[in-house]
């Protein structure tokens, strides 16, 4: 009986030594650990390592604050209150875990993944309140000249704090970057900062004991505009996320090579991509076609290429097929001529969904200038300078023309 905690402190061991902390602690806690897609692993995931960066920040709390309380260092102090919000910062994480799991519904048929954001941006909100007032405090201290009494237990209580933050900053970058989850990314910013301000209350603690200089309401000060910077830090890339940024490049460019790898596809533009949270990317797309190939067999071509842009990049889409002619020599070589002329207005130029409408006195051409967001032009300027283009290869060409941006 007595070997039996011993064989297992083994067996736990061969796991450490097999198994980095991160994929261990999926190893015994999460079943099928490797399958983030599946929902329920996604939120086992971020229900462990947020459950995990309650305990250790209510830890670290308790001991800087009764250290930071009896020796009258206020800058281990604040630093203690700011571990206080991490906690706070982590519980909302595990909130959110829960509700960005539930299925999509009526009110929500997008999902709730984007619940992420928001707790993210709540996240940030909580940093900067307690940065700010742990400046307040800091600064009040500088004024008052308050005595702050040196303790090898302050100095043995942050480096501790020093190392298990900088294992949390790990532990959800590794697992943020593994679910793709802002909340987790902005819990490994925040703890990062927090590896920086308690380094910087146990310098102000050596310099104490070996110089008698008392730095602490200044450390405190530097601490408080950390904390700050982190909150703004974390705010700013949450609202990018809510607002909508610009699908990523590694992942339009994945999209395509796949369309582009049909036989059938003579060309692909309006692509919009839209984020509604990990694990919930939608598209849409439109793929050129050849005009005079069978409707069933060009359709089935589509169906083909959404399928597999579901299975490979994990990516609902919705793809409009564009019929152009490929077989009027006249319509081909007015294109090509019209290409050439958009890009003499900015090399930077495409066209697409061109079409060429015959009349008795003129010929409407018909197509979409693509304009990059960069392009300082009004659309109405671009229209305008387009068609006298067109004009200077016939006077009696016509544009008929839509102006995308992208």
């Amino acid at each position: 009986m007595p070997k039996k905690p011993a064989a297992a402190a083994h067996c736990v061991g061969r796991l450490y030594v097999r198994y980095p902390m991160t994929e261990l602690l999926g190893k015994i806690f999460i079943k099928n650990s490797g399958n983030v897609k599946d929902r329920t692993v996604r939120r086992a995931w971020g229900t462990l390592v947020s459950t995990v960066g309650v305990v250790m920040n209510l830890l670290l709390f308790a001991g800087k604050f009764a250290v930071g309380t009896v020796f009258g260092a206020v800058s281990v102090a604040a630093d203690a209150i700011n571990n206080l919000s991490d906690a706070g910062s982590q519980l909302i994480s595990l909130v959110s875990f829960r509700i960005s799991a539930k299925p999509a519904d009526r009110r929500h048929p997008f999902g709730h993944a984007r619940i992420e954001y928001v707790a993210s941006m709540a996240v940030s909100f909580v940093i900067l309140v307690i940065g700010f007032d742990l400046l307040r405090e800091s600064a009040g201290k500088i004024f008052s000249h308050g005595e702050t009494e040196f303790s090898w237990l302050s100095v043995a209580v942050l480096g501790v704090s020093v190392l298990v933050k900088l294992w949390l900053a790990v532990l959800n970058r590794k697992v943020g970057a593994k679910i793709d989850s802002s909340v987790m990314r902005a819990a490994a910013a925040d703890s990062l900062s927090d590896v920086a301000a308690t380094g910087a209350v146990l310098v102000s603690q050596l310099v104490l004991h070996f110089t008698g200089f008392n730095t602490d309401a200044y450390l405190g000060v530097a601490v408080s505009l950390l904390i700050m910077w982190a909150g703004v830090k974390i705010l700013n890339d949450t609202k990018n996320s809510i607002l909508g940024e610009a699908p990523d490049e590694k992942l339009v460019s994945e999209i395509m090579k796949l369309v582009n790898s049909y036989d059938g596809v003579l060309g692909v533009h309006d692509l919009m991509v839209h984020s509604y949270g990990p694990g919930r990317t939608i598209a849409s797309l439109h793929v050129e076609v050849d005009g005079s190939a069978d409707i069933f067999e060009s359709h089935d071509l589509i169906d083909n290429i959404e399928k597999r842009l579901c299975d490979e990049l994990d990516l609902s889409a919705t793809i409009h097929l564009d019929p152009i002619v490929t077989d009027n020599g006249e319509v081909d070589s007015t294109r090509r001529l019209v290409r050439l002329k958009m890009e003499e207005i900015d090399p930077r130029f495409s066209i697409h969904d061109f079409r060429m409408v015959k009349g008795r006195t003129h010929t409407n051409l018909i197509f979409d200038v693509l304009a990059p967001f960069e392009q300082k032009m009004s659309d109405a300027e671009i229209k305008a300078a387009a068609d006298a283009k067109l004009r200077e290869i016939d006077p009696t060409f016509c544009g008929v023309i839509t102006v995308d941006r992208g």
